[in-house]
């Protein structure tokens, strides 16, 4: 038994009591500046949604029903309640606990989306979300996280054991899922699964021919798509302008990339945008172009450093680990949430065809703000480490 309140050496000579509850732990152990990154992109997303809410409010108010202009900010105002506690809860958990949470949140959210054809709702032309009392949600957001620490840590086992097929099997699970996602259709999610996936391999030890094959295999993919995917075809060709008639006005991404510019360096100020107005999904899909006019192109850069700045952390944090599976589920996590910033700026910037991609922690939606908190929930946990210790340093303990 060691001494309550009995003073230890720690990495660098320094001294920390021997016992501490379970928050402090966490509290030294956590990486704080990666939780106050992600909670700045929450505060934005909120400032965000009350300058995008009167637009979609205005959309679905009718002669009979005036919507409240703020009741999407109220709404997710809420969902931030929420999921603010769900991610630092799960970020408390042990990595193997934080581990087998994934793996069953993988099993779960797998079934739901085998379930959305049966139960599903359809909702402007795609079936991908289940309607529960009160709530809808969408699997393959919850589904992301999981699915990626589900891969990371078969593909660790690899280490000990090579003769283990779970190349094989996570190709087989991936590409089921893909085909599900191809056929609500959501393309966008699609392309974040393979992405992901393709990443896991690159970082399990791949051979580089094998890497090259599935580079193949996906550029034709691609052309299958836009061959035999009418959904798919007809976004890349309104985005290259392919059979579009002079006076059918412009398309999405042409309205989001006029909207993102129109307030300039500075910004027309907050709450006066008006070409906001003319965006489908303000609230959503286009709210970077939102922030873009009201803000100006400064905050639009600044927050795109914000995600960088995430991405750049938890890659330094993973530098000198030496758990490959902890490697494999940090890498995975962030590449997912990376990759989605970076696919929603780029549509809102006429960089992609649109996608139907919320920007992470910004965008409007319960399903979305939750499923990101779990899934930060999961990175914040794996990456937890005692700041008073070295990676290679071993204390012996003299107790009395």
């Amino acid at each position: 038994m060691f001494r309550p309140g009995e003073l230890v050496k720690g990495f660098k000579g320094r001294t920390v009591p021997r016992e501490r509850t379970a928050l402090a732990i966490w509290f030294w152990e956590i990486d704080r500046v990666l939780l106050s990154l992600i909670v700045t992109l929450m505060a934005i997303g909120l400032v965000a949604v009350a300058a995008a809410s009167p637009v979609a409010a205005i959309d679905r108010s009718t002669a009979q029903v005036a919507v409240n202009p703020l009741i999407y900010f109220y709404r997710q105002l809420m969902w931030v309640f929420i999921g603010l506690p769900i991610m630092l809860v799960i970020s408390m958990l042990p990595r193997p606990q934080a581990r087998r949470l994934a793996i069953f949140f993988c099993a779960f959210f797998f079934l739901m989306l085998l379930a959305v054809p049966l139960l599903g709702s359809t909702v402007n032309g795609a079936k991908r979300w289940i309607d529960l009392p009160g709530f809808r949600f969408q699997p393959s957001e919850f589904l992301k996280p999981a699915y990626v620490v589900t891969i990371a840590w078969l593909l660790s086992l690899r280490t000990k054991d090579m003769s283990l097929p779970v190349m094989p099997l996570t190709g087989a699970l991936t590409l089921l899922i893909a085909a599900i996602l191809m056929k609500q259709p959501d393309f966008g999610q699609t392309v974040i699964f393979l992405a992901c996936w393709g990443c896991l391999l690159l970082l399990s030890g791949l051979e580089m021919k094998w890497i090259a094959m599935l580079g193949g295999v996906g550029l034709a993919g691609l052309v299958g798509v836009y061959m035999f995917y009418e959904n798919g075809r007809q976004r890349i060709n309104d985005f290259l302008g392919i059979g579009v008639q002079m006076d059918t006005g412009p398309d999405q991404t042409d309205l989001a990339f006029r909207t993102i510019t129109h307030g300039g360096f500075t910004g027309v100020g907050p709450g006066g945008g008006q070409n906001k107005f003319r965006l489908p999904e303000a609230h959503t899909d286009y709210i970077f172009s939102v922030i873009g006019e009201e803000f100006g192109l400064l905050a639009c850069i600044a927050i795109a450093c914000v995600y960088l700045a995430i991405v750049v952390r938890v890659l330094l944090r993973l530098l000198d680990e030496e758990d490959n599976f902890t490697i494999l589920a940090a890498a995975g996590l962030t590449t997912q949430f990376g990759l989605q910033a970076i696919i929603n700026m780029g549509v809102n910037a006429q960089i992609f065809p649109s996608k139907g991609m919320t920007l992470p922690f910004i965008s409007y939606g319960g399903s979305s703000m939750l499923a990101l908190c779990i899934g930060v929930g999961l990175l914040l946990a794996f990456t937890r480490r005692n700041p008073f210790m070295g990676r290679h340093t071993v204390v012996k303990w003299s107790g009395r």
